[in-house]
């Protein structure tokens, strides 16, 4: 592989034969850190790539000892003896040799030739593990909205300070840092983060005890949760990814000759890979129009900020936020008219430009009535609203910690755009680590990777955003719909979400309130504050899970 020196330097597992043996039929790839899941059942795929967001270990561990060795070694003979002959008989044959598999190639390669249709991409697809890839480069890869259904291990409820092979999992650009020099200086650095991630949880959990009447475990991931500011935007973090073919070839066109060698090594790992799954839909990768694409998409950002450096003043690329900020920016004065208007449309046969008129004609009573009618007495946010709010957009600029951000990053159908992330906006120290009188031990920590962030961003722009901290603050702008605002605002600001997306939530709710009265009054938005997320649901969800249980049995 050309860009294997960027692979992270970690082992992820070690396999017995008998394990290895068990395994191989289900794996393209047991021994590296990407690998596609074949021949399972989609519940058992559906339920392992679940468990990245919480498993401590690799998520093929997680198949061989919760799935296959319960059988292999539990007491119905008949059962293992049956897997056991599966096992073989996949590893001598497999599906690909006796059902013809090279036909439906043959279909694909002729319908691509032909019609380069990409409809038929879109419904072949297969599920992919990432052991580890770095912050930087799992937000890039969900940065594609569509066609990736991404699982990633969670920063708020997993232990982060422990060492594979006496290393912290963070993820090391070696050949770059020996360029700029800075290989010894990135290391020592990175790992004064999780020093103190480590050092800092004990406190952090006994003045949690003292503080809060609530179960160990809960304790112990709230001060995870806390202390997750810590965790530099290198941190390794295993993922599961769904996804179609159209989907997997433009995640390798963006990433082949990307600035950054991690995600030139995803693109060779990943297509190596699918090339034992779905080689016939990854033909067009090696087309000269596919290679010319991949320069479009790797230089455009480049060639873009060398320009405005020419053009604009250095204080425009360094402009500064303070602290955490929502700003309503931009809006429809017209926005309950078209809404109202939607509904009138798609309830007659009237024209646009009538419905539109009816409803500027309305009294606010009248459509007060309507929406409510439209709505029908909805009383959950899971109950989507109807396609007429998506007649009117609003942007807002926001300004919030990087950790926190993570998961409004996952609202995609909208248009999002960050800037990379950076020291430049500063960070947030949370509330229980101030109170447990832990702030400057924390703040100190942060501070210290400012020194070496400024050497690299000096020399590689794209690189420096490897020891930004989830602390530290980004700007980005949403331009969203109304029926993507209700959903983002009603889910994110229940009792279960972070206090810091929580807070950004009700921002934007609070400024919609101002703009728009009438359609704020439909919103089943939570303003509420709670001193821990998820209080009083546990029990809740025993009960749901138990219900669930009983009607699959």
């Amino acid at each position: 592989m050309k860009y294997k020196n960027y692979e992270p330097d970690f082992c992820c597992e070690f396999w017995t034969p008998e394990e290895a043996n068990a395994l191989q039929p289900f794996a393209t790839n047991l021994d590296g850190l990407v690998t596609c899941l074949r021949n399972l059942p989609p519940e058992i795929v559906g339920a392992l790539c679940s468990r990245a967001s919480r498993a401590n270990g690799y998520l093929l561990r997680v198949l061989l000892d919760e799935y296959l060795k319960p059988i292999l070694n539990g007491e119905d003979k008949e059962l293992a003896k049956e897997l056991n002959n599966t096992i073989d008989f996949l590893q001598k044959h497999g599906f690909k040799n006796i059902l013809n598999n090279q036909r439906a190639q043959s279909f694909y390669a002729k319908w691509l030739a032909q019609y380069g249709d990409d409809s038929i991409s879109q419904i072949t697809g297969t599920h992919v593990v990432f052991w580890g890839i770095s912050q930087v480069a799992m937000k890039f890869i969900q940065d594609q909205r569509i066609g990736l259904e991404p699982i990633e291990k969670s920063t708020r409820f997993v232990n982060f300070g422990k060492k594979v092979g006496g290393k912290y999992l963070y993820y090391t650009p070696k050949p770059d840092l020996e360029r700029l020099g800075l290989l010894e200086e990135y290391k020592a650095t990175l790992d004064n983060l999780f020093d103190a991630y480590v050092a800092l949880l004990p406190p952090l959990v006994n003045w949690l005890k003292e503080n809060f009447n609530e179960k160990e475990s809960v304790l112990e991931k709230k001060a995870f949760d806390a202390l997750r500011g810590l965790l530099p935007m290198a941190t390794l973090g295993q993922v599961a990814f769904r996804g179609n073919a159209q989907a997997f070839e433009y995640l390798i066109n963006r990433s082949a000759k990307n600035p950054l060698g991690e995600l030139r090594w995803i693109a060779e790992a990943l297509k190596q890979e699918l090339d034992q799954e779905i080689p016939s839909l990854l033909l067009r990768l090696e087309d000269e129009k596919s290679q010319k694409y991949q320069e479009y998409l790797s230089e455009r950002h480049k060639v873009s900020r060398q320009t405005l450096e020419e053009y604009e003043p250095q204080s425009l690329l360094h402009s500064i936020a303070n602290s955490s900020c929502v700003r309503l920016i931009e809006y429809d004065q017209d926005t309950e008219n078209k809404i109202i208007a939607g509904i009138i449309f798609a309830s007659s046969h009237c024209g646009w430009d009538g419905a539109l008129h009816h409803a500027k004609i309305m009294r606010v009573f009248e459509k007060r009535r309507l929406l409510k009618a439209y709505l029908l007495d909805r009383n959950a946010r899971w109950q989507k609203v109807g396609r007429a709010f998506e007649n009117s957009y609003l942007r807002f600029e926001i300004v919030m910690d990087i950790g926190a951000y993570r998961d409004l990053h996952r609202h995609r159908m909208m248009t999002q755009e960050r800037q990379r992330f950076s020291t430049h906006h500063g960070f947030e120290v949370p509330p229980e680590v101030k109170e447990a009188g832990l702030s400057g031990q924390f703040s100190e920590a942060l501070e210290k990777i400012k020194p070496l962030f400024e050497k690299i961003e000096s020399e590689d722009f794209e690189l420096a955003q490897y020891v930004v901290p989830l602390a530290y603050r980004v700007r980005f702008y949403q331009l969203q719909n109304f029926r993507q605002l209700f959903w983002e605002t009603e889910l994110r600001t229940t009792s279960q979400g972070h206090p810091n997306y929580r807070f950004i939530e009700q921002e934007k709710y609070r400024l919609v309130k101002e703009k728009f009265p009438l359609l704020a009054e439909f919103m089943l938005v939570d303003m509420n504050k709670y001193d821990i997320a998820r209080r009083g649901t546990e029990k809740r969800i025993e009960e749901k899970e138990k219900k669930i249980l009983d009607k699959l049995k």
